[in-house]
């Protein structure tokens, strides 16, 4: 079974390969970090910050992907979910209308490993920066993210099982220390230079830009951890999921 997770950039994916000995190979146009557990084979993409990087565009996926986990880091939407946690949805959102249905037994099995599973992931077409932005969010969401909706729906419509696991990076009640959509390329890439730019413009922020990178790093190690157990549990679970699929 070959599956296919997805992480925006590679800050979020390096704690995971740092874990296991991943090996690059392209799958069509897109080039992959790939291992194997057991009888699964796990194929790592980055899709760029709002699932903008150009390879992920051109990606056609001609080749069989079974199942796929849209992953990442997320903003909470409600006061319960603290940075670190682990939450998988019942479905997802986005800003056009769409709404994906994430696979119930992926679901199952992300709860039983300790996701906290909760009710709508929503994807926007920007970075939430205030805090009061989040609460209003968390009216009809629990977390917020750029890429799951559109990586969910794309891969559902080549046959996938798709869910959703993501890390909190940032609390509800807390706002980010930049204007990240001012520091992001084209291609979905943070961009070094507009954050040092948004640095000088701004030297009072540094403590607390310090403080969400370290807590971002720490939501990341927290969630690779999480995907390792999920996934080998994944791969213990095959027999029974290949099984009930043929049925």
């Amino acid at each position: 079974m070959r599956v296919l997770v997805t992480f925006a950039v590679d800050a979020e994916f390096a704690p995971w390969r740092k874990r296991r000995a991943f090996r690059l190979k392209q799958m069509g146009a897109l080039e992959v970090s790939c291992a194997n557990i057991g009888e699964l084979e796990l194929n790592v993409a980055l899709t760029g910050i709002g699932g903008k990087s150009r390879a992920w565009i051109g990606a056609s996926f001609d080749c069989d992907i079974d199942i796929c986990i849209s992953s990442g880091l997320a903003g909470a939407l409600r006061a319960q979910y603290a940075p670190g946690d682990i939450l998988v949805p019942n479905y997802v959102g986005d800003f056009t209308g769409r709404k994906t249905v994430c696979d119930a037994e992926l679901r199952k099995l992300a709860v039983e490993a300790g996701a906290h599973e909760v009710d709508c992931f929503y994807s926007t077409d920007s970075v939430i920066l205030l805090s009061v932005e989040k609460r209003t969010l968390g009216t009809n969401a629990d977390a917020v993210d750029m890429e799951t909706a559109e990586v969910l729906v794309r891969m559902a419509a080549h046959g996938a099982r798709v869910v959703a696991i993501r890390g909190i990076s940032d609390a509800v009640d807390e706002d980010l220390p930049l204007d990240f959509n001012r520091v992001t390329t084209d291609t979905g890439e943070l961009s070094m230079g507009r954050i040092l730019g948004q640095v000088a413009k701004n030297p009072a922020k540094v403590p607390s830009l310090i403080r969400f990178g370290r807590q971002s790093r720490r939501a990341a190690e927290e969630l690779c951890g999480f995907l390792d157990r999920y996934v080998e549990g994944l791969s213990k679970a095959l027999p029974a999921m290949t099984r009930e699929a043929a049925r």
